[in-house]
């Protein structure tokens, strides 16, 4: 059994690795990284949350918001990402999203044995908000289903639910990334250069956010053939409809600007997903659901600037008030 080890993060964060076996992608051996922020004396739930593609998990306001609730807060950095990327990895590849149920198994199955019967609250961002739908909806299929599993709800921030872009991208063109990724899975697309994203947050640039860079590149990491064949597959499932099990909350922004180069247009709008997919496909999650856009988010709404910052957490407060997910 793995122990807990000081993470990068520093004081009051530890990391754990989670052993994953050989790469069904021939990769090697894989493993995942589950990080918490030390636990206090009490807690009365606990959260774990997912990051998205070109990203890890490093924003502490997050855990301190959820700390201060009376949760144990932990995060799971997938394989091949952050902390789990090793040398000669693709990194953030998979050829199937189910895939990453081995690491999200575990990591519920050692938050359970840490905090008891304690309710667990899931959140994800970007496309770690299509993984664990996904992952939620074949957990409730199971006798009892997501709630037996000790799930009671999911927080999804800017979730992946469809390919932005051109409408034949969605059709023809998902078509042609399927073959390419038959026969060469690990090619990456030849896309337009853009960091404007990135800037918009790194300390280093324009922003207020101090991240490593190596594993979240401020251009993002190449996108392979065999990667978004997987997404592409995880997106088609979405929209036939999931029935995840549990109540959910889906933040976004309130517009989409999308840019190649840095202006502060990026600093108060998704500027990696289309915002109109995300409201359009959200309803398929099933179970109650709730959709809150905020004004002048940014992709990952708790890195905005400070007033939609707030608001973000003000309405996931509300939220796990009225479900009962915290008292008062």
């Amino acid at each position: 059994m793995a122990d807990w080890i000081p993470d990068e993060l520093g004081d009051g964060y530890e990391q754990r690795t989670i052993p994953l076996g050989d790469d069904p992608d021939g990769e090697g051996v894989v493993e995942a990284t589950l990080v918490r922020r030390v636990p206090g004396l009490s807690y009365d739930a606990a959260v774990i949350y997912v990051h998205g593609f070109s990203d890890y998990f490093f924003q502490k306001e997050l855990a301190d918001f959820f700390t201060e609730r009376g949760f144990a807060f932990y995060a799971l950095d997938l394989r091949k990402c952050g902390r789990s990327r090793r040398e000669g990895q693709t990194g953030h590849y998979v050829s199937d999203l189910a895939l990453y149920d081995a690491e999200l198994d575990q990591a519920l199955a050692i938050v359970r044995s840490e905090t008891g019967d304690k309710p667990v609250v899931l959140s994800a961002h970007s496309t770690g908000g299509l993984i664990l739908p996904l992952w939620l909806d074949r957990l409730n299929r199971q006798p009892g289903g997501s709630k037996r599993a000790g799930v009671s709800g999911l927080i999804l921030n800017s979730p992946w639910f469809d390919l932005q872009g051109k409408s034949w991208m969605r059709t023809v063109g998902t078509r042609a990334i399927a073959a390419v990724a038959r026969v060469r899975p690990k090619s990456f697309l030849k896309l337009p250069h853009t960091d404007a994203y990135g800037k918009s947050l790194h300390i280093g640039a324009y922003g207020e956010w101090d991240f490593n860079v190596a594993w979240k590149p401020l251009e993002g990491f190449p996108v392979s053939y065999g990667w978004l064949t997987a997404v592409r597959r995880g997106h088609a499932a979405l929209h036939r409809g999931l029935d995840i099990g549990v109540p959910s909350l889906v933040l976004r922004s309130t517009k989409s600007t999308f840019a190649s180069t840095y202006s502060a247009a990026v600093d108060d709008a998704d500027a990696v997903l289309d915002v109109r997919q995300i409201a359009r496909w959200a309803g398929c999650l099933g179970n109650a659901m709730t959709v809150a856009p905020i004004e002048g988010a940014r992709h990952d709404v708790f890195i905005s600037k400070d007033e939609s910052r707030k608001a973000a957490y003000a309405t996931v407060d509300a939220w796990l008030r009225a479900t009962h997910l915290i008292s008062g």
